[in-house]
């Protein structure tokens, strides 16, 4: 059995749950609609998330609910409560994601780092088209040694990890030149 944090459900996002996540990004939610709603003095930030934390602890009957059900739960809310606009406004923003890279390179299997590549690159524009603002990549070790075949870490393995880890930084980068809000995580292992 799985035992959930607070009972809340797990959020879908993509192809990707996540389970342990607190309600910063709510706030975060919230507080965009009601600036792009030109509602800057919005003071019910607080008693709208303490709402959807109830109902997602207490009321949703659901184990897994996706990131669009909910924000369309809560445009719901905000349309009830008289705040139309700001529920117009209102767009998907995703907890942060951990993302394994072994799947991937599993996937993508020996010596096949360019396929590797294109599907780190296809898992980062879905999880940002689904609202992720904040993913962190773990398995980048492993990673590396399955996609060179190796069993111990070696040079190749070392020099697979830097292209890796140069690859996520030059996506950073290239983000945040162009003011979208993504920030990609490299979780280090020892």
């Amino acid at each position: 059995m799985i035992s959930f944090i607070g009972n809340r459900p797990a959020i879908q996002i993509g192809r990707y749950q996540v389970i342990d996540y607190d309600t910063a990004w709510l706030d975060l939610a919230l507080k965009r609609a009601a600036l792009a709603a030109e509602h800057e003095d919005f003071p019910f930030v607080t008693d709208i998330r303490s709402g959807i934390i109830q109902y997602l602890e207490t009321k949703c009957p659901l184990k897994l609910l996706s990131l669009e059900d909910l924000f369309e739960r809560m445009r719901k809310m905000l349309i009830k409560i008289g705040c139309e606009r700001i529920a117009e406004k209102l767009q998907p923003l995703a907890p942060p994601v951990t993302v394994s890279l072994v799947r991937a390179a599993l996937e993508a299997g020996n010596g096949f780092e360019l396929a590797f590549f294109e599907t780190l690159r296809t898992e980062i524009s879905d999880l940002r088209n689904a609202g992720a603002e904040e993913i962190h990549f773990v398995g980048l070790r492993e990673s590396s040694m399955v996609l060179r075949g190796a069993e111990k870490w070696n040079k190749q393995c070392e020099a697979l990890l830097a292209e890796i880890e140069a690859f996520v930084s030059a996506w950073d980068k290239d983000h945040a030149t162009r003011g979208l809000p993504l920030d990609l995580c490299l979780e280090n292992e020892s």
